[in-house]
């Protein structure tokens, strides 16, 4: 049952009581449910503005996140060259340790350089690594 509904049922109530209109007593308890009359129409009021001010939110919140996509997703490219090759992309390689076969992943800066120890053991892993690729913009001269 909504604010207003209860409202509506308590001015019945109060009508069916048969009070002399002339007595203070019913005359406070009308003011009383005019005032909440007045009460529940503006919670509605405010309920409906909420409404529509969340669903500006959510529109505002998927335009913001369009944006982000937008500028974000450019920054994500450190590469210079225009080739759609993979090679200048991160990427995360899987090691595993000779000596205890524990699982490492290393990104590529780790790998240039050359050597780190295993997080388990303590072994020290060494790496030899070269850049397959045919682009112009990786070429090491």
């Amino acid at each position: 049952m909504t604010l207003s509904e209860r409202v509506a049922y308590l001015k019945g109530l109060a009508e069916g009581l048969a009070i002399d209109e002339n007595k203070p007593e019913a005359k406070i308890i009308n003011c009383m449910i005019d005032i909440l009359d007045d009460i529940a129409l503006s919670v509605m009021d405010l309920e409906d503005k909420v409404a529509v001010i969340g669903e500006q939110l959510d529109e505002v919140d998927q335009d913001l996140a369009d944006v982000e996509d937008i500028i974000y997703d450019d920054e994500d490219d450190d590469c210079d060259c225009d080739c759609d090759c993979d090679c200048c992309e991160d990427e995360t390689f899987e090691i595993v340790c000779p000596n205890c076969g524990e699982e490492i992943y290393v990104d590529e800066e780790i790998l240039e350089d050359g050597s780190i120890e295993c997080p388990n053991c303590g072994e020290k892993l060494e790496f030899e690594f070269d850049i397959d690729c045919d682009c112009d913009c990786c070429d090491e001269d």
